[in-house]
């Protein structure tokens, strides 16, 4: 790459702790990882849950109450595996189309299939205005759907801003349709997630009165909204001088 990048490469086992880490709720930070593999994490959820049901011709079963089923069709439909690659933190869009481009210039279409950057969708507040954005689940980490020759893995391996394979790094171990599953499948919105937009009612700059702890009955003023903690960043006068504090939305009342 022409710029040069202070390394923020994630450890070897970072992507495992984090799919486990975002198995429950994707909504926990990446960061707050737990030690544990995939293969852990999949096995705490019911066998119902991620087992891919299958006919005697080894078909999936259609299935009109579950919202995946059309989804694991394709996913199994679909040529080559999933592998799991190391990139710059932050540059995960960048090595995504870097590797696009690898693969139209040096015509490996019939190797390299697909390039996913795992997402989800986020409320975010500033100035107060709520917008809804695209935050990356797994930071650090592309998935990529090939066939692993040689050539393929030389192709993916020397793209600009990939740091290697997760795993054998030379030889990778695909994930499994369970594992590529928990983490491509659409997601259905939560109904926290109606509730967190409802709740937020609140504008920087906004006067408020704090009614709870130690700043109790003191007035303050707005200067951050943190919808995905359910708190606010207010500026309390003590002694005459504003001092920010953080408080959940409960801790104030509105003037």
């Amino acid at each position: 790459m022409t710029e040069e990048i202070t390394s923020n490469t994630p450890a070897p086992d970072a992507f495992e702790a984090a799919l486990a880490a975002n198995a429950d709720d994707l909504a926990t930070p990446v960061a707050e990882f737990v030690a544990e593999p995939i293969s852990e994490a999949i096995d705490d959820q019911s066998n119902s849950d991620l087992a891919l049901a299958s006919d005697e011709d080894g078909d999936i079963e259609s299935d009109e109450n579950d919202p995946n089923a059309e989804f694991r069709r394709t996913l199994r439909a679909a040529i080559g595996d999933w592998y799991v690659i190391h990139s710059y933190a932050g540059y995960e869009k960048k090595v995504k189309g870097n590797l696009a481009n690898r693969i139209h210039t040096l015509n490996m279409e019939e190797y390299i299939f697909q390039i996913e950057v795992p997402e989800e969708e986020v409320m975010e507040v500033k100035n107060g205005a709520r917008k809804m954005v695209k935050r990356n689940i797994y930071p650090g980490y592309v998935l990529v759907r090939m066939d692993l020759t040689d050539e393929s893995w030389s192709v993916v391996r020397n793209t600009p801003g990939v740091t290697g394979f997760v795993g054998n790094a030379h030889n990778p171990s695909p994930l499994s349709m369970g594992e590529v599953e928990k983490i491509l499948a659409p997601r259905p919105k939560k109904a926290a997630d109606k509730a967190d937009i409802k709740f937020i009612d609140f504008e920087v700059g906004e006067s408020v009165t704090v009614m709870d702890g130690p700043f109790a009955t003191l007035p303050a003023s707005i200067s951050e909204i943190m919808p995905e903690q359910a708190k606010l960043k207010v500026l309390v006068s003590i002694f005459g001088r504003e001092t920010p504090v953080e408080l959940s939305f409960t801790q104030v009342q509105k003037l």
